[in-house]
């Protein structure tokens, strides 16, 4: 189909059909609560995507708040409390777990990329911890106010694992692989607790990431577009049969300033020009400027507490 240069650009080029604006929040106090040492995480870890407008417009082509975020699933063993070593995936490591995922992908990508690159990227964020089991019942109550203790979260993402989701059905299922390598999880060693737990409330602090000392991220979780209790209805439409339990946690998406950013028309002219998974990779596989070894990576959340990772 053939579009006419006036036509192309503004598809390229115009506003989102709807400006992301941050919840209506209760800030919490963090004198009002105290800090615990953080509890055996013995549920799922659960991410949510595309939270803060700043990343939605660096990353996706557009939003409609009457569609979900992303919501996907990360591995247990990706946890890492207080921070520590992470290991930066290699070629082969990166083959086995898309194959573990989609049999024979590894294999493909091998043949084209012998050395495939992690793109290994951090994603600073507010996460939370359920202290009670929760229904989908008790979600659909207006009263109901979710018991939570929160944490800070840093979210690596092996971003080249990301690009082989695009135009899958399960395209969110290749976003919680490329962040289930060990230690992709690290979080504060202590959970906030509040003395009282109120609706849609939150600790409005700023999250803030360092990369060798340089400031990437830095923004308040007041400007978070979704509410806890709306991000567990999210999780409980997406997977009905895994109920939410005591020790789940939510890592709840990440500001701007990540490395993988990707101007909105650049997203959109791929999506005209109905590019597959394997041409968008290629597009983007020699980018400079992600996550190496011997790099030491500073997560922190003012009073929540911070720590840091060193990639080998």
């Amino acid at each position: 189909m053939l579009i006419g240069a006036g036509a192309l650009s503004w598809q390229l080029f115009k506003p989102l059909d709807h400006e992301p604006v941050p919840a209506k929040f209760t800030c919490l106090n963090l004198g009002e609560g105290e800090h615990i040492l953080s509890p055996e995480l013995s549920g799922r870890v659960y991410g949510v995507g595309l939270s803060y407008a700043g990343h939605i417009k660096e990353t996706a082509s557009d939003f409609s708040p009457d569609i979900a975020p992303p919501i996907f699933v990360k591995a247990p063993h990706s946890i890492l409390r207080d921070g520590g070593k992470v290991a930066v995936p290699s070629s082969q490591e990166i083959f086995a777990a898309l194959d573990r995922l989609e049999p024979g992908l590894g294999g493909k990508l091998e043949a084209i990329y012998p050395k495939m690159p992690a793109m290994l990227d951090y994603e600073v964020e507010l996460g939370f911890v359920l202290l009670e089991d929760v229904s989908s019942q008790q979600l659909n109550d207006d009263s109901f106010i979710p018991k939570i203790g929160f944490t800070i979260v840093n979210d690596l993402s092996a971003r080249s694992l990301i690009f082989m989701g695009e135009g899958q059905k399960n395209r969110y299922d290749y976003w919680g692989l490329s962040k289930s390598f060990p230690g992709f999880t690290p979080l504060t060693d202590s959970l906030w607790v509040p003395s009282t737990h109120k609706p849609d409330a939150i600790p409005c602090v700023t999250l803030e990431t360092k990369v060798n000392g340089e400031t990437r991220q830095q923004q308040t979780t007041a400007n978070i577009i979704y509410t806890p209790k709306q991000m567990l209805g999210f999780i409980t439409d997406k997977y009905p049969d895994q109920p939410l339990r005591k020790g789940d946690m939510i890592a709840t998406g990440t500001p701007a300033g990540v490395i993988m950013s990707t101007p909105v028309w650049l997203v959109r002219l791929s999506s005209i020009l109905d590019l597959g998974r394997f041409a968008k990779l290629d597009a983007v596989i020699d980018r400079k400027g992600f996550l190496t070894a011997g790099d030491k990576v500073v997560t922190s959340g003012e009073g929540l507490g911070g720590f840091s990772v060193v990639l080998e």
